[in-house]
């Protein structure tokens, strides 16, 4: 097998990965980091609910079923589904639709309905990178549409400052968000800050625009006008957009200094303002053109617009180390080729970059930008992805609910009823956006899922043909360690079954006809949690005759360093020496052929994947003058 990576189900024991500092620092960071997506929603989702594709008439009856369907949305899907449901559901600390996947798969070993939750949670995975490009392309649009209502002039200049500016963004990711990342929880406090007091001047103006809060008046909304009240709820999704990364980030910051920070801060901030674009557009409907810019009168618009545009860049941020946290775990869980990801800063583990992911969200970004050229346009593929994965998010939270915590179950099943009632509505509207730019993220989640599950069925098919044709360590060590010469040092056989004879062993002593003095047998193994103590990390078997078998255990959210873990080891002879040692990787090409298993091009697809993965040389971090690989074939 090409990767030294084995999956393993073990319940290890492992640490939390949260933030260290105090609950204060904690709640400022998760402000900065994790809200920037649903924080820059007031920025269009009001506006577009009107004067997007299905547009409203904008009256008093609209304008409050709007607000109304917006608020409650906010408290079913964020407050109630995600903060305090299925934050709870977490991995050893960390969330996220991989992390969540990988502990039903740990509980879950052989039931029935296992392959299907898998493929679910891949596609969730698979429509995140298509919301990680319209996030980007979307928030810096139509915070950068704020210029042309400071000054019409501006207009012609909104795209090519767009494309700037993410230019810019995907730039300096190289060099690491440490520094930047600082002034994030500052920013967005500010940000939520003055989005709030806009709000609240208008409300104060207009203090009935409050009674929208009220649930009459969405469920009003679809009973005198349920043609246009279904339609529009692919506008108002805009407003929750961001919900599903309150999960994906709680490894970083806890699940309490989200939720404080969601509650009473970013909640209140966001309807705040709602509630005063509503109150300025029931007395002067005309600004409903862009009610968000126009809340701040026109001596602080550019302020404003500045604000927003800082917002909307962090907003970006957010999503794009997001893809770079996900593509690693999928990596480590066995869905993605092994990729290049280089580290950001020494001090932080999670601060990473990943130069494949980065300049090809780069290049998708830039097209959907050129391409849409206006944030109303893009809004119309915008929200399928999100809508996608907080359905998948439910079908994930069921399994839990009945299978892990196990819940009453008329308990649960009337949660789920109020979830799927919920995320089936919002899905089925966005659906009728597809035509309309609805099949981009589609589109590009299908691609994904379809790389991401080739990856993983070619990965299991090679290595059970290679299973298939190996020796049975006892009897390789009685027959070949009297019979070849043996040399001074070490040498490790990189090898991915915990089982059977490497076939880079096998290969080197066909033709060089030696053995070293110690042989080490090494397989990294990956368990279906996040981190592994690190004293539960290395396994050593003596297998006799100055063979030994390693397996050293990282969670999916870590990365392996093989030189680290074996100069750790003191139960297997002389200390590790580098200069002593030769790393010996197997690299096999593949042979499509007509044996069952996969279609001849999903072989195809699946044999360039792995011509294209990163060297595991890299990868485990091996020093380079120190490995030789040895090639073969393998017919899947």
């Amino acid at each position: 097998m090409n990767s030294p990576v084995a999956s393993d189900d073990s319940q290890e024991e492992s640490q939390a990965h949260h933030a260290g500092g105090s609950l204060a620092k904690l709640v400022v960071g998760a402000v900065g980091v994790v809200f920037g997506d649903i924080g820059t929603s007031p920025i269009y989702a009001f506006r577009e609910t009107f004067v997007g594709h299905h547009r409203l008439i904008v009256d008093q009856a609209h304008i409050y079923g709007v607000l109304s369907l917006i608020f409650w949305s906010m408290m079913i899907v964020v407050t109630f589904k995600y903060v305090t449901i299925i934050m709870r559901a977490d991995n050893k600390g960390e969330g996220g639709s991989l992390a969540l996947l990988a502990l039903i798969n740990r509980h879950s070993e052989g039931a029935r309905w296992s392959a299907p939750i898998v493929l679910l949670g891949v596609f969730a995975t698979a429509l995140f990178y298509g919301d990680s490009m319209i996030t980007p392309a979307m928030s810096v649009l139509s915070a950068s549409e704020g210029l042309a209502v400071v000054n019409s002039g501006f207009g012609p200049w909104v795209v090519p400052l767009s494309v700037g500016i993410l230019v810019g963004l995907f730039t300096i990711q190289s060099r690491g968000t440490a520094i930047v990342g600082a002034f994030f929880g500052p920013i967005m406090l500010l940000y939520f800050g003055v989005i709030a007091v806009l709000g609240t001047i208008q409300i104060i103006g207009n203090p009935s625009i409050a009674w929208a809060l009220n649930p009459y008046h969405a469920v009003a909304f679809f009973l005198y006008d349920p043609t246009r009240a279904f339609l529009a709820l692919g506008s108002v999704v805009l407003a929750i957009t961001g919900a599903e990364a309150l999960y994906a980030d709680m490894g970083h910051f806890g699940r309490k200094p989200i939720g404080i920070s969601w509650l009473f801060f970013v909640m209140p901030a966001l309807m705040l303002n709602y509630l005063g674009q509503g109150a300025m557009i029931v007395a002067n409907p005309a600004a409903i053109v862009n009610p968000f810019f126009l809340l701040a009168p026109d001596s602080i618009r550019i302020f404003l617009v500045l604000l927003a545009m800082l917002a909307s860049i962090i907003a970006s941020q957010a999503v794009i180390s997001g893809a770079f946290s996900l593509t690693q775990q999928a990596i480590q869980l066995g869905f993605i080729p092994r990729m290049r990801i280089l580290h950001t800063s020494e001090s932080a583990a999670g601060q990473i970059y990943i130069p494949f992911i980065n300049w090809a969200l780069m290049s998708m970004v830039l097209l959907l930008v050129l391409f849409f050229r206006t944030s109303s346009n893009l809004g119309a593929a915008y929200g399928i992805a999100v809508t996608g994965a907080v359905f998948i998010d439910s079908c994930l939270l069921s399994v839990v609910l009945f299978s892990l915590w196990k819940w009453n179950k008329v308990l649960s099943v009337a949660v789920l009823a109020i979830f799927f009632t919920v995320d089936t509505a919002y899905l089925a509207s966005n659906l009728t956006k597809i035509p309309d730019g609805g099949w981009f993220p589609l589109l590009i989640g299908l691609i994904i899922f379809t790389l991401l599950t080739t990856w993983a069925r070619g990965r299991k098919l090679m290595m059970e043909r290679l299973r298939e044709a190996a020796m049975p360590i006892k009897v390789f060590i009685n027959s070949a360690a009297t019979s070849a010469a043996r040399v001074p040092g070490t040498a490790v056989f990189m090898t991915s079954a915990a089982e059977g004879v490497p076939h880079a062993l096998l290969h080197n002593l066909k033709h060089n006809k030696v053995l070293h003095e110690r042989v080490i047998l090494l397989t990294v193994k990956i368990p279906d949690v996040p981190f592994v103590d690190p004293d539960n990390r290395c396994k050593m078997e003596d297998l006799g005759q100055g063979f030994h078998r390693l397996v050293l255990k990282y969670g999916f959210m870590e990365e392996p360093d093989v030189p680290a873990a074996l100069g750790s080891i003191t139960n297997c002879g002389p200390a590790f020496k580098m200069m002593d040692t030769s790393f010996f990787l197997a690299r096999q090409t593949l042979l499509a052929s007509s044996r069952p298993g996969m279609a001849i091009w999903r072989e195809k697809l699946f044999s360039w994947m792995l011509r294209n993965a990163e060297s595991a040389m890299e990868f485990f971090r091996l020093p380079t003058n120190r490995v030789v690989e040895l090639g073969s074939q393998v017919e899947i």
